[in-house]
């Protein structure tokens, strides 16, 4: 089994404002990642990474209490601003304990924006520890992860995403997304085959 070139595991999103919002609030979203046991799966992933000393990125959400720089030009900008939601220093922006961070762990914080290498220090994280492949993983199929992994493709990284590490805000709308979008930029397999391609 050929195995993976400088690999690091990029968790996007999982946060407790997403995995356990408020009624209302990205229910489908939190409902899905609930029944895919996408935490439980993720955190195993990690580990293994963890186990071989191979990075592992934390991608959150940590808008400004000022809200600065947030602009309401889509949807999800507008949900944000008017529901104050992911501001720095609340419990939404943390990441369940299950994943860490753990202290070899890496986070890149963005303020702005809707996608990972947006404002934030992220590739520099990466090319800093030599990494050649992106395992992703976390949430949502439907933005955050089709952005990163095609922010990720233009930037010449290989990509690879571990299917049941993910969720959308429908089944349905998950299916159609990594068959129809995420097909195209990446590799797609369960976290088992993934850890089966680790290097050390």
């Amino acid at each position: 089994m050929t195995k993976y070139a400088a690999p690091a595991l990029v968790i996007s999103e999982c946060q407790q404002g997403l995995l356990d919002p408020p009624p209302g609030a990205f229910s489908g979203l939190a409902e899905q990642a609930a029944d895919r046991r996408l935490v439980e799966h993720t955190a195993e992933l990690a580990r293994a990474f963890r186990a071989r000393s191979l990075p592992v990125v934390h991608c959150i959400i940590s808008h400004r209490a000022d809200q600065m720089g947030m602009v309401p030009n889509s949807y999800l900008g507008k949900l944000a601003i008017r529901g104050r939601m992911m501001v720095e220093g609340t419990p939404d922006v943390a990441i369940p304990a299950e994943l860490g961070p753990e202290p070899t762990d890496l986070v890149s914080s963005r303020a702005t924006g809707l996608t990972a290498f947006y404002g934030t220090n992220l590739d520099a994280m990466l090319r800093l520890q030599r990494v050649q492949t992106l395992v992703l993983a976390g949430i949502s199929t439907n933005v955050a992860i089709p952005g990163l992994a095609m922010e990720a493709v233009n930037r010449g990284y290989d990509i690879v995403l571990a299917e049941d590490c993910t969720a959308g805000t429908t089944a349905e709308g998950h299916d159609y997304m990594v068959k129809n979008m995420l097909a195209m930029l990446t590799r797609i397999t369960p976290a088992a085959d993934v850890i089966g391609r680790l290097p050390g």
